[in-house]
């Protein structure tokens, strides 16, 4: 997809994860999927197949799943996309906005089925994705909305935070094109120069900076 930025989110250490059984365990590192301009699938989780998740820029989706990661273009296509976290979907008790909580946990976190009907917020591209939600505050109410006629309590503003960046997602490893490190930390910067790649402190800043070279 010529002229579109995706980004990888990573943990602190700058590795996906993966669930065995109970256990998060390392998957693939920032150095491997460099060297390889390859991201592997590595999650399973809420009933659906093993994928990898995603998310595009634009400039009314510029927040990230994790405030680290890798930002790459691709000429392959994602199989669907979503306009938030998928988790919004799902029949959880509790929704969960902050990773850490649940990062010890996740294996019980991700078990949860999806609400029935919660196939009306996947499309087929990113395109239609935002000719239906353009910006998060119109998905906010329609997600809401949804829950609510389901049986399900509507999410306090504190969980806003997870409309606020899309997924697109794939059911084949990617080959990439690495373009990015970003992160606030200084290890980010030691990361992004031992790769050799521009390090940005946030996705945000990196799609101001795309912006202008357009």
């Amino acid at each position: 997809m010529a002229g579109t930025y995706f980004v990888k989110s990573l943990e602190q250490d700058f590795h996906t994860k993966t669930l065995v059984g109970s256990k998060k365990v390392d998957f693939q590192s920032i150095d491997d999927i460099v060297k390889t301009r390859t991201i592997k699938l590595n999650t399973k989780s809420f009933g659906r197949k093993k994928r990898l998740s995603t998310t595009i820029l634009s400039d009314n989706y510029l927040k990230t799943y994790r405030p680290q990661g890798i930002i790459f273009q691709t000429l392959q296509k994602p199989d669907y996309v979503l306009p938030f976290d998928l988790a919004l979907l799902s029949k959880a008790q509790k929704i969960v906005v902050h990773y850490y909580r649940i990062k010890d946990n996740l294996h019980a976190y991700y078990d949860q089925a999806l609400i029935d009907g919660f196939e009306r917020f996947i499309f087929k591209d990113f395109d239609c994705m935002v000719e239906r939600f353009p910006d998060p505050k119109k998905v906010w109410l329609e997600v809401n909305r949804f829950r609510e006629r389901a049986g399900f309590k509507s999410l306090p503003k504190e969980k806003y935070r997870l409309v606020e960046y899309n997924e697109a997602v794939f059911h084949r490893p990617v080959n990439i094109v690495p373009v990015a490190i970003f992160g606030y930390t200084k290890y980010s910067g030691v990361v992004a120069k031992k790769l050799g790649l521009p390090h940005y402190a946030s996705a945000k800043e990196f799609w101001k900076y795309a912006r202008r070279k357009k």
